[in-house]
């Protein structure tokens, strides 16, 4: 479906309150034939969206009034889900992991890589593990990866 450079190593983000990993998977399709696929490939999974968030059409909207001429983004959006089976199998085995619910897939586009959009995902590990393997299912449906 999608000629998809896969970077699926994760990478760290770290920042003075906390480190996050997350996967990261980048293409050439346009961001909005990306996020077509993202949105089909979790509905596809019988999944509900709760949100839809446009961070990057906020923060264009936003610049001018917060004193920035900084372009960060030319597209970017954050879809968040949950589902019940797999958060429930999860917070059987660690109630706290209600902490990370809801699950998000974040797609981009910067301006210094036009062309290239970027799809990402919090990495999970251990009674997480279930998670993590959803939402690299619902990204490799959406890229056509296998």
């Amino acid at each position: 479906m999608f000629k998809t450079a896969l970077l699926a190593t994760a990478f760290l983000v770290a920042n003075t309150a906390a480190a996050q990993e997350f996967t990261s998977y980048s293409t050439e399709e346009p961001f909005e034939d990306v996020a077509f696929a993202i949105e089909n490939a979790i509905l596809g999974k019988g999944l509900v969206i709760d949100s839809l968030s446009h961070t990057g059409a906020m923060l264009e909207r936003t610049r001018a009034d917060v004193g920035s001429d900084k372009v960060l983004f030319l597209a970017a959006d954050v879809y968040e889900f949950c589902s019940a089976s797999v958060s429930r199998e999860v917070m059987e085995a660690d109630p706290d992991n209600f902490n990370f619910c809801p699950y998000a897939i974040r797609i981009s586009e910067r301006p210094e890589s036009k062309g290239t959009v970027t799809v990402s995902h919090q990495a999970y590990t251990g009674t997480m593990a279930p998670v993590d393997a959803l939402l690299k299912s619902i990204v490799t449906d959406a890229l056509g990866l296998e």
